[in-house]
């Protein structure tokens, strides 16, 4: 009995003991797990703080951009709106220094000229810049059958630059410059023929307004057909790029030009306080387009050297224009005369006066010029023209002598092929004579081939 009282007593004691013993272990236990849990707890902080980092990061880029897009659009919206079909080249004006809205254009053409020539009565000098382009009053007269003279070149080359800009209130202003590499004096033929480039356009305008130096307001540029040669109808045209004051409305125009006087046998005169006066109005339609002009000017001699003085009012008119006679053909054409515009025609065949130097006083060189140029298309690549050009002065040969030119004609056909847009291959036969008042002639023949590409 005692036995089995002292083993009932034994088994909550070991069971004490045993409690004892694992207590603390559990606790231990307890206590590692309670750390685990609260080191997974501080991950999982760690890990939202960083989500809601670059949440933030992330709207902020967001926000940045939506500004930059705001920015761009506001830009595009100030700009002119584009053509349908077209695309900007770039967002931001190439022109800072100019006023919101301007734009800028860059154009002009490479074109290669080579050309084969032969006189009939005499030789062109080796230099002489009918050795580049028809210059009618340089023909040779009088003298020998010359060889056949071949020349090369890529003078006429052009780039031109001009800016447009329209304000909020409607007024229009730009400003273009053009130029080529017709500097003779500048370059040789020996090894790089490097030509200086020369001034053609100058000008800026405002509204009606333009200012600079541009064609004559006497001139008509569509007017003139297509040729192989820097001009073609030389012989007939008016032609003379300078310095004007003009005032454009419709189809009415009125210009006061640089003024110059040329002289036979003599320098030219850059006398005289008034420029010359030009007018036009012309008409455009589908039909083609028409234009009338005038032209008043002062003839001025003031010798301090020789006491001559004298001036003398001259002027002349003209008309012309391009006829669109169908799908395929064109007529261009002009006709001009007066007193003492010698200058203005053919890039100066002969000059406006001559000098009396008996008495000092201006005698004007009177002239009829035209030019007649048809053009046929016979597909939208291959096209020919077919132009006579001719001139014819009347000169006091008691005041001029029998040297001066008394007519100058040329007629020459030419061949045109555009493989690809803008791109011109072309081909053009000349003849041309040139007759002064003692009745002696000269002939030239040139056979020229172009290349030309236009941007």
């Amino acid at each position: 009995m005692n036995i089995r009282i002292a083993s009932l007593a034994r088994r909550p004691l070991a069971a004490a003991l045993f409690v004892a013993m694992i207590a603390p272990g559990a606790a231990l236990a307890e206590t590692a797990k309670e750390r685990a849990l609260e080191a997974r707890v501080a991950e999982l902080e760690r890990q939202v703080q960083l989500l809601l980092s670059s949440q933030q990061q992330q709207q902020g880029q967001i926000a940045q951009a939506q500004t930059q897009i705001t920015e761009v659009q506001s830009a595009q919206a100030a700009r002119p709106a584009v053509p349908a079909g077209k695309q900007p080249i770039q967002i931001t004006s190439i022109t800072p220094g100019a006023t919101p809205g301007t734009t800028f254009k860059v154009g002009g053409f490479i074109k290669a000229d080579f050309l084969a020539t032969r006189t009939g009565d005499g030789q062109l000098a080796d230099d002489a810049v009918g050795r580049n382009l028809y210059l009618p009053g340089q023909t040779p007269v009088g003298g020998e059958k010359s060889g056949t003279d071949t020349n090369m070149h890529a003078k006429f080359s052009r780039i031109n630059f001009g800016v447009d800009s329209v304000t909020d209130g409607g007024n229009k202003a730009g400003a273009m410059v053009e130029l080529d590499f017709f500097g003779n004096s500048l370059g040789n033929q020996t090894a790089t023929n490097t030509y200086g480039a020369t001034l053609r356009h100058a000008y800026m305008y405002w509204n009606n307004w333009l200012a600079g130096q541009t064609w004559s307001n006497f001139m008509d540029p569509a007017a003139l057909p297509e040729a192989a040669d820097f001009i073609g109808p030389t012989d007939g045209v008016i032609f003379v790029r300078q310095a004007q004051i003009r005032y454009t409305s419709g189809g009415f125009s009125v210009a006061l030009e640089n003024p110059e006087t040329t002289l036979i046998g003599g320098t030219n005169s850059d006398r005289g306080g008034l420029p010359d006066l030009t007018l036009r109005y012309g008409w455009k339609g589908d039909w083609g387009s028409f234009g009338v002009g005038g032209i008043v000017r002062q003839l001025k001699v003031d010798n301090v050297a020789t006491g001559v003085d004298d001036s003398k009012v001259a002027g002349g008119l003209t008309l012309g224009g391009k006829w669109v006679a169908g799908d395929s053909d064109s007529l261009f054409y002009q006709l001009t005369g007066g007193e003492g515009i010698a200058r203005y025609i053919g890039l100066g065949i002969t000059q406006d006066a001559a000098l009396d130097a008996a008495d000092g006083r201006l005698d004007s060189t009177g002239v009829l010029a035209g030019y007649l140029g048809w053009r046929h298309q016979f597909t939208p690549k291959l096209r020919t023209n077919l132009i006579y050009a001719r001139s014819d002065y009347d000169n006091d040969t008691a005041l001029t002598g029998l040297a001066v030119t008394k007519t100058v004609q040329s007629i020459r056909g030419n061949l045109f092929y555009s493989p690809l847009p803008k791109v011109d291959v072309g081909a053009e036969l000349m003849y041309g004579k040139r007759e002064v008042e003692s009745g002696a002639k000269g002939d030239i023949t040139r056979l020229q081939f172009t290349t030309k590409y236009s941007f």
